[in-house]
């Protein structure tokens, strides 16, 4: 080995680094002497920052790839901080405004996307309820929140999804971590004999409750399905795609959701109706007949779902009957009081709302003796609005809820397009794969609301990303935008 002599400058650089090395480990120890012990994670801090300058596209990775196994450390009833991945998502924010500012703008091609004009407005709007907010550091925080999320997955994402190949890599990095986590809550639910009651708590602790996880790989169960018969993917890879869709699959029955089942139906019905080519307009107005005859038999369709008396059970045939039941299953029961609840706010505010996040602290006064039920509470527990449409109603008003349906509508037309209009076999096969993962949850979205934690968020604003990606980069070869652009900004 060469030695090289040391120069003034190493010389120089050794000083400051040893210097300020025992700078650290004297304030640390003062402090640590004082009761503050939070100092040595400043050089985490720095870390993750400098890492996202060099690579931000690898550090996002790592968060994806770490999200189904992340894990909420709850300080009290209201704060909590999901680790690793909150932190690097502040991290990933930061570095993303600091080059927006000092590197200047933007990918022109997806801001001027319909789509990114309607996130662009959620968020402003968001931030505008944020500050005429009834607890403003509630909707500061949830407005933090939602802007790391976004930056990350739908933002930094689409100039990562510039490479094609990005495109699946992304997908397999979330769905393998995914699947081990369906695994073990599969053998946990076999460790307890097979115990129905099992079923709400096998997933912990990467999961908080069987809801928000029915949800999160009900999104990712159509993409495997679709990758399975993808013609432009090797046997290999179909095989394997199959291999994943039944471990999701399993995962599906064991979490005994029956928002997810639900979720997945409507999922497949928009998969018919794309597979026989019906016209939508043929749909549609099918759809307006169909309100119509619900709206008119509405009383006897009341009466009838009244009648419903079968609560949750084992069985899965009776499981999935008791989705209807408005009598006496105080699931169903406690929706509909929070629904409610959110439609009361709505009402008392219509234009600004209370300020985003803070429907779990306002509701109690709004809710109504007769619609309570034995899991009712005032402490603002148990989840939100149970709705992600009604949720933002509530709490930002009616443009609030209008900016989110607004995403949900772009999306579904982006991708309806996209799949009609594809140039290549492979845009179109991950243009259908991704639209309906995203409709289990736009579906999802009217019975929970689940896009404040990273195990949602993370797929949804991905896919949202995708389907965009895949619009602007990857379906105009014939003009020399998709192939010649499959290199990250």
């Amino acid at each position: 080995m060469i030695k090289l002599p040391l120069t003034g400058n190493v010389k120089t650089f050794n000083r400051w680094f040893y210097g300020t090395l025992a700078a650290f480990v004297a304030v640390n120890s003062w402090l640590i002497s004082h009761e503050f012990y939070l100092l040595p994670i400043l050089p985490l801090v720095i870390l993750i920052l400098f890492s996202a300058i060099i690579s931000i596209d690898k550090l996002v990775y790592f968060i994806v790839f770490f999200t189904p196994f992340s894990l909420t450390v709850e300080f009290n009833e209201f704060a909590a901080l999901t680790l690793p991945t909150e932190p690097l998502l502040f991290g990933v924010m930061l570095v993303f405004f600091f080059k927006l500012i000092f590197e200047g703008g933007f990918d022109r091609r997806i801001t001027r996307h319909p789509v990114t004009l309607a996130i662009i407005f959620h968020l402003l709007w968001m931030t505008l309820t944020s500050l005429t907010s009834t607890l403003p550091i509630i909707s500061i925080k949830f407005l933090i929140a939602r802007m790391w999320f976004v930056v990350s997955f739908y933002f930094v994402a689409t100039q990562i999804f510039r490479i094609k190949s990005n495109i699946r890599f992304w997908i397999w990095v979330f769905t393998v971590p995914l699947s081990l986590v369906i695994l073990y809550s599969v053998v946990q639910f076999f460790n307890y004999n097979i115990d129905k009651n099992a079923l709400y708590w096998v997933m912990q602790p990467f999961f908080k409750d069987h809801t928000i996880y029915g949800a999160v790989i009900a999104m990712m169960l159509p993409v495997m399905f679709v990758f399975s018969f993808d013609k432009t993917y090797s046997p290999k890879y179909r095989l394997i795609s199959f291999v994943f869709f039944l471990i999701i699959f399993l995962g599906i029955i064991v979490s005994y959701t029956r928002a997810a089942w639900l979720s997945i139906v409507g999922a497949y019905a928009i998969y018919i109706i794309y597979l026989l080519r019906i016209n939508w307009k043929i749909v549609s107005l099918g759809a307006l007949v169909g309100v119509s005859v619900l709206f008119y038999y509405k009383d006897d369709i009341m009466q009838k779902i009244s009648a419903n008396k079968q609560s949750s059970s084992k069985d899965l045939a009776e499981h999935f009957q008791s989705v209807s039941n408005i009598k006496n299953d105080a699931s169903n029961l406690e929706r509909i009081n929070r629904w409610s609840s959110a439609m009361r706010m709505f009402e008392k505010k219509p234009v600004l709302g209370f300020g985003p996040g803070t429907y779990r602290f306002k509701y109690a006064p709004y809710q109504r003796s007769y619609e309570l039920t034995y899991v009712s509470t005032n402490a603002g527990t148990l989840g939100n609005a149970h709705s992600e449409y009604l949720g933002p109603l509530a709490e930002q008003g009616l443009l609030g809820g209008l900016s989110f349906l607004a995403i949900v509508i772009l999306s579904i037309f982006t991708g309806a397009r996209l799949y009609r209009t594809a140039v290549n076999q492979e845009v179109k096969f991950l243009s259908i794969a991704i639209l309906l993962g995203l409709f289990t949850y736009f579906l999802h979205g009217f019975l929970n609301n689940f896009l404040d934690q990273d195990k949602a968020s993370v797929p949804f604003w991905s896919m949202i990303a995708i389907l965009v990606a895949l619009d602007v980069f990857h379906n105009k070869v014939e003009k020399g935008v998709g192939e010649d652009a499959d290199k990250v900004g």
